[in-house]
């Protein structure tokens, strides 16, 4: 239950005074739900009024506070015409101006005679000086209740800043006196206000500085954001991995035929890998691993060698893909070495004819089937597992949260361990918001015998160059991909389509250029693609469905049209559908110029380097963490203080200090335990507190 000190703050929106059903709507959709979620929306940018001339001597086009005497009254003659009211003071003449201004209020706000302080920015038409829509107006024996510095908040349609910052105001005076749940010599040392005194800084800025990230206000407040993410993580990954498990054994004779099969040279990173992963299975306790590795580093192998143990200690083993394709690709690479080492191994998906998939679907349930390869159609209810051991997930971000839960719970007794495989490096920085103590893998080395892809920018003038040398490339046998980013013609954006350009090609090398994009079904796209890998066609027109997983030994060359409006690690993505044999590849980025700072960064940043964790990193400062992977679709939190592309270090500090907490028990045990419980339910993390006991 939530701690009653906080009932006021967590009362929906709508029941603070003044907030009707019109500006109920505007407020949850920029704000949220809940009146403390005014508390979360902190200002952008402040407005200066302390500049007081006098009518005469006040500067054009700026913040102006002035003292005004009401002289006349102008309503507009005519519809269109602004409102006019005269104003003096003793060195001039200035007009306060209102378009569609209605006369009863206009006179009943500014009567006759009485005296005013006006602020707003100051304009001049024709000579004279007028200031549009005043944003104050008070009398001027209230001057003092119209502040020097005002607060900017980011707004919607119909809404002002006056409304909110009202609203805001009020919000502030009814946070409760919070016992403090920070370390204290660690927050003293940080020279930080307490988390009620935080906020009400944070609303109140005196000057530029004051709504600056690395204000103190404000880091207080991203901490104590970043560490109710970490508490809650931490108390997730406690629970979720303390089940007792199935405890694999490690069996040397069957993982010795696996590495006497394959035809390469393991790294010394999926050696490691693989270690680390085996000493999981082994552990009694669930294992969740994530496994991290750049495109073409071999994750496969390594996710292998865990099934190959799931299946020496006759448990099942399931791996899940995103596609069909994918998971026909996974089944065509290891199907071959299963049966060497006498493991039955199968496939299951949408496009399974009735008969087998009632075969397997049987074989499944008797345990006559070691490792399932498939889709989504793993998780229907009728499929069941007679042991199920061990789950790799790849390209995880793809599946939704139920859809992993409902293949990782077919075993509700004795939980599978899971191997959650991306080849979309996530930076440090996101891996610790997003899966917190999860343990990880990762592969940092490509493996023996593969070539740098040699990346090369020009601009799209330089397009006819590009198609013309694919010519060469086709007579030598090889293969490439020219990817454009929309299907069709767009009046706002002017893209070259997928589609055109496919026509293009065509009328030149024929039958020979293939065309895929996520418009068409599944079945077209997978037979494109089957002829590209396995049939006569050398050119592959594509979007970016692409991206992920398609292995093309005989891709050698990758042309991005419009280079510039990928991001980074999408185009590193894309660009890793090449060099994937001993053959030398290379990637040509055609861009539009001029080129914007930000995608002129992206790519150089992509002919330095082919790390794509060095990537992943340079990424999430030029995108923010919303936007390396999709916050929706990866699971991503989303932070309404907290910058994850500037406060790594606060992350690291949280995460230990959240550490710290869990293994010294001390949500349970402490007056700091009682306070941290409160600061869950501020940031919405009270589900995290169900699994405070658990293990």
């Amino acid at each position: 239950m939530r701690p009653k000190i906080l009932d006021q703050l967590f009362k929906p929106i709508e029941t603070a005074r003044g907030i009707g059903p019109r500006l109920k709507l505007r407020l949850k959709y920029l704000i949220g739900e809940n009146i403390i979620d005014l508390l979360w929306h902190l200002p952008n940018n402040i407005i200066d009024r302390s500049y007081t001339p006098t009518i005469s001597n006040a500067e054009k086009d700026r913040i102006v506070t002035i003292e005004v005497t009401v002289l006349k009254h102008n309503p507009s003659k005519r519809r269109g015409l602004p409102y006019k009211v005269k104003c003096i003071d003793e060195t001039g003449e200035i007009d306060l101006i209102w378009f569609n201004g209605r006369r009863q209020y206009l006179e009943e706000l500014l009567p006759i005679g009485e005296n005013f302080i006006v602020s707003g920015k100051l304009e001049a038409y024709k000579e004279k000086k007028q200031i549009i829509h005043p944003q104050h107006i008070v009398l001027s024996t209230k001057s003092k209740s119209l502040p020097n510095v005002e607060p900017v908040y980011s707004l919607t349609q119909g809404l002002t800043n006056k409304v909110i910052s009202n609203h805001i105001n009020r919000a502030i005076n009814i946070i409760p006196d919070f016992s403090e749940w920070q370390d204290a010599e660690f927050y003293k040392s940080m020279k930080w206000p307490s988390f009620s005194e935080a906020l009400k800084n944070a609303h109140n800025p005196k000057n530029e500085s004051d709504i600056d990230h690395k204000n103190p206000a404000r880091q207080r407040l991203a901490y104590d954001e970043l560490l109710a993410n970490q508490l809650s993580l931490a108390l997730l990954a406690k629970n979720f991995e303390a089940p007792v498990g199935q405890s694999i054994k490690k069996n040397n004779i069957l993982l010795n035929s696996l590495y006497k099969n394959i035809p390469f040279e393991l790294t010394n990173s999926q050696k490691v890998a693989i270690e680390e992963i085996s000493q999981g299975l082994e552990r009694p306790n669930r294992m969740i691993r994530l496994l991290q590795g750049d495109v073409g580093s071999g994750k496969t192998i390594v996710a292998l060698a865990a099934l190959f143990q799931a299946s020496g200690n006759s448990k099942q083993a399931a791996m899940m893909a995103p596609t069909e394709l994918l998971a026909r690709q996974h089944f065509e690479s290891i199907k071959n070495l299963c049966l060497k080492s006498n493991i039955k191994v199968e496939i299951l998906t949408g496009k399974t004819k009735r008969l087998d998939r009632e075969r397997i679907v049987h074989d499944l349930s008797a345990g006559d089937i070691d490792i399932i390869l498939g889709t989504h159609a793993l998780f229907q209810d009728k499929i069941s597992f007679h042991n199920l051991g061990l789950v790799v997930i790849d390209e995880q971000h793809r599946f939704g949260v139920h859809q992993r839960l409902s293949l990782t719970s077919k075993n509700s007794n004795n939980p599978p361990d899971i191997i959650i495989m991306s080849a979309t490096p996530i930076p440090r920085t996101l891996e610790l918001t997003a899966y917190g103590s999860m343990q990880v893998s990762r592969l940092l080395d490509k493996p023996v015998g593969r070539k740098p892809i040699k990346t090369i920018a020009k601009p799209l003038s330089k397009v006819d160059e590009a198609t013309e040398s694919l010519k060469r490339l086709m007579e030598n046998g090889e293969k490439a991909y020219w990817v454009c980013p929309l299907i069709e013609e767009s009046e706002k954006i002017d893209l070259a389509a997928a589609e055109d350009r496919f026509a293009s090609l065509k009328n030149i090398y024929g039958n020979r250029v293939g065309l895929v994009h996520g418009r068409m079904s599944i079945e077209e796209r997978e037979e494109t693609m089957k002829e590209f890998k396995y049939g006569n066609k050398n050119i592959l027109v594509a979007t970016t469905v692409i991206e992920v997983g398609i292995d093309v030994p005989d891709a050698t060359f990758m042309i991005i049209e419009h280079s510039e409006r990928f991001g980074l690690s999408q185009l590193h993505q894309l660009r890793g559908r090449v060099g994937r044999s001993d053959k030398a590849s290379s990637c040509l980025l055609l861009y539009r110029s001029p080129l914007g700072e930000n995608a002129k960064k992206r790519i150089e940043t992509l002919r330095e380097t082919d790390d794509g964790f060095i990537i992943a990193e340079e990424d999430l400062i030029l995108r923010g963490a919303g936007e390396v992977l999709g916050t929706k679709q990866s699971g991503l939190p989303y932070f309404k203080i907290a910058n994850l592309s500037t406060d790594r270090d606060l992350l690291e500090t949280a995460r230990n200090d959240s550490n710290y907490i869990i293994e010294n028990n001390l949500l349970n045990n402490s007056d700091r335990g009682k306070n941290l419980k409160i600061l869950l339910h501020l940031f919405n993390k009270e589900e995290a507190l169900k699994y405070l006991d658990a293990g």
